[in-house]
């Protein structure tokens, strides 16, 4: 098995020449956060910071009970479902087709690459599809993403109900990554559309992004009792344990959607100020109304678009990483500090 290179190393000779900018270098390339952990939630792991023996791989009965609670305010579930704890959403991602031993898998045209990779590391076939399920070949397992990272394009009721129909079909699973569904009004999860069955489905969600907590690693799936149970019963062999004192603090943070409103106005805030700066010299904006990115185009090779970008000292990420070749993706994850420059260089 040959994986791609890791598409950030193709970036590294435009870091450099941004770097050189006299200005100051700014990094718009990672959709890594960048504004403060919330206080209560850093008081709350310090709380719980003595933790000596082995986390319970289920999660603890206070942690399923908050992500049950929170998955039928928030997500809409009905019926019956499960839920599980992982290490952040990716590791999940990157792993759910060997614990299914698909062989077959769909993913979005232009996605996130660790869908195709995760078929990859299974040895499994991967085929890229466009979002209506209707044209979709039988396989065993599709991804979906919405709001979609790179784009922010969300999928609407119709065509979510499109791909849980599919599964019906082909006795097959669609495994739902909504780990953007914070910032976004018009989201529906896929479990809200299922009207309480929920067979074949599984929704992934994220605190990275919504609490800013990317390096506590506290992500969960939501869904199919059945699926979740044998998930569930690989993850024990393989010791995959959110950490006890993570499990603890995901509690306060789900208890809490105060701390992610102000976080949404954030980076709402930037998406503005960004785009109307890109809209001023001609830049064509796709989607991009919810997820942290702006996805947008001059109408030339993304790389020339990113050189573009480097001259200015800005580092942006080609959509060639996410199979489109004409696209960038500018994250929102800066301060308001270095989106206002960047807006200026832009406007400049």
């Amino acid at each position: 098995m040959k994986l791609p290179d890791f598409p950030w190393d193709l970036l590294a000779p435009y870091g450099e020449k941004a770097k050189k900018y006299p200005g100051g270098f700014i990094d718009l390339s990672q959709g890594t956060p960048v504004d403060p952990t919330p206080k209560f939630i850093q008081e709350r792991l310090s709380q719980v910071s003595n933790s000596p023996g082995y986390p319970v791989t289920g999660g603890t009965e206070e942690l399923r009970q908050g992500i049950r609670q929170w998955a039928i305010k928030n997500l809409g579930v009905s019926g019956e479902f499960d839920v599980l704890p992982s290490i952040g959403s990716k590791e999940f991602i990157a792993l759910l087709p060997t614990f299914l031993q698909s062989k077959k898998i769909l993913y979005p045209k232009v996605a996130y690459p660790t869908y195709q990779v995760s078929g990859m590391m299974a040895s499994a076939q991967v085929l890229p599809v466009e979002i209506d399920a209707n044209t979709w070949p039988t396989a065993d397992l599709a991804w979906l993403n919405s709001p979609s990272n790179p784009t922010g394009q969300v999928q609407n009721e119709t065509e979510l109900a499109a791909c849980i129909s599919w599964a019906r079909k082909n006795n097959a699973i669609v495994a739902s990554d909504e780990c953007y569904l914070s910032f976004a009004t018009d989201a529906k999860s896929i479990l809200a559309i299922a009207n309480g069955d929920n067979t074949g489905l599984l929704a992934i969600h994220s605190l990275s992004k919504r609490s800013n907590l990317a390096g506590y690693r506290a992500g969960f799936v939501v869904g199919d009792v059945k699926l979740i149970d044998r998930i569930r019963q690989v993850r024990k062999h393989a010791g995959l344990m959110t950490p006890l004192p993570v499990q603890q603090v995901m509690v306060t943070a789900l208890a809490d959607e105060q701390h992610v409103k102000e976080q949404v106005a954030r980076y709402d805030r930037r998406r503005q100020i960004l785009k109307a700066a890109l809209m001023s010299k001609g830049f064509k904006i796709e989607y991009s109304h919810a997820g942290l990115y702006i996805w947008c185009s001059r109408g030339e090779d993304g790389y020339k678009t990113v050189d573009y970008f480097a001259n200015l000292g800005i580092l942006v990420t080609p959509g060639a990483f996410y199979g489109s070749d004409q696209f960038i993706r500018i994250a929102l994850t800066a301060t308001d500090e270095n989106i206002s420059q960047a807006a200026q260089r832009i406007s400049a």
